[in-house]
């Protein structure tokens, strides 16, 4: 099911009794969610990602705006006519009923043509149970299941009603390091064999980048960038989506062009053709560096970490904008500095560097 935002504003009114402007939750956001694709919408807490996926369930109403489900206006239908699946941040699961219960729920509320006999019910949640994995906790209570297991439990509500739409607001938020780990890759797989359509709302950028076919990146009510999760992070359209995503961050420095040449400081490190002489912000992804006897930048050598597969090389750097003026680089183990000198020079990836206008944020394309 194509799943179609156009134009979808949400404004809140200010309560204050003092005046004041009223909050414009998202503003004019427009998307087209491809048939059968599971989308990420990400960005920091507060940019509006719940909002839009309340407005899509018909939890919220749009301030302005229309929400198609194919060629379907639902804008104006109730929740339950819209055929969506919905799961929570917190599980929200009825602690007084067992695991069938809970599944077979939302199927005791059909009415019409739609009405289920209690043998058939029990049979589709079974399905349902089997695909999500938890067929053998069918008696047992939420609170006899661990938090993974909770949540796949209300994954299979969700998806017993077979929705035109499934919306997964914060799912994995409460699942420690590992269970979120292996929770999100079962949800990958569930999408992938169901094939519904899925939004997957997450201030986590790990976990946008590695299931989503799409990831949009959201700030303040606003649509920042959209795109498949490798390309949007080798090519971010402005600071802030350069900014948020990546771990270690991208490194930021007071960089200049001149006479097509870009300079950290009084090093030359690489061409930029086009771009005009002034001032610039560089962004350098911390596997951008080479390690290089004559590399063109040099840095003061803080310490070097052996990661195992990788090493990381700590430096500083006067132009750079980081904290403390620390370099964060990744390189691979056999190309790591001796740790007891002073210095480590490198050079870098043009691949893995992006200028903004260091005014307005906006991509300086080279």
């Amino acid at each position: 099911m194509k799943l179609v935002l156009d134009h979808i504003t949400k404004v809140f009114p200010n309560r204050n009794k003092k005046g004041g402007p009223d909050k414009v939750a998202v503003d004019d956001f427009t998307l087209e969610v491809p048939d059968g694709t599971l989308v990420a919408l990400l960005g920091p807490s507060g940019c509006g990602k719940s909002t839009t996926l309340n407005m899509i369930s018909g939890l919220l109403e749009p301030t302005s705006g229309r929400v198609f489900f194919g060629d379907d206006d639902v804008t104006n239908l109730p929740p339950e006519l819209r055929g969506v699946g919905l799961v929570f941040q917190n599980y929200a699961l009825y602690p007084h009923l067992n695991v069938l219960q809970n599944i077979t729920f939302p199927l005791e509320n059909l009415r019409g043509e739609r009405k289920m006999t209690k043998e058939a019910m029990r049979e589709t949640a079974y399905e349902v149970a089997k695909l999500v994995q938890i067929e053998t906790y069918m008696e047992r209570k939420p609170a006899q299941l661990s938090g993974g297991q909770q949540q796949r439990v209300a994954i299979a509500r969700a998806l017993v009603k077979r929705p035109r739409v499934l919306l997964l607001d914060e799912p994995l938020s409460n699942l420690d390091a590992r269970l979120r780990l292996q929770t999100r890759e079962e949800i990958r797989r569930i999408q992938r064999e169901t094939k519904i359509t899925t939004l997957f709302v997450t201030h986590d950028q790990d976990e946008a980048m590695s299931i989503s076919d799409l990831i949009v990146v959201m700030e303040e009510g606003a649509v920042r960038q959209v795109g498949k999760p490798q390309e949007v992070y080798d090519d971010p359209n402005c600071l802030f989506v350069a900014k948020f995503l990546g771990t270690p961050q991208i490194n930021l420095f007071r960089g200049s062009v001149r006479s097509g040449r870009l300079f950290l400081g009084d090093a030359a490190v690489l061409d930029a053709p086009g771009v005009k002489d002034g001032p610039v912000t560089v962004g350098v992804r911390p596997e951008g560096f080479y390690v290089e006897e004559d590399g063109a930048l040099e840095c003061a050598l803080s310490r070097v970490e052996v990661m195992g597969r990788d090493t990381s090389v700590l430096a500083t750097h006067p132009a750079c904008d980081n904290v403390g003026n620390l370099i964060r680089s990744i390189v691979p183990a056999e190309y790591k500095p001796d740790a007891a000198r002073e210095t480590v020079r490198f050079n870098l990836k043009p691949r893995k560097v992006t200028l903004f206008d260091p005014e307005t944020g906006e991509r300086i394309v080279f």
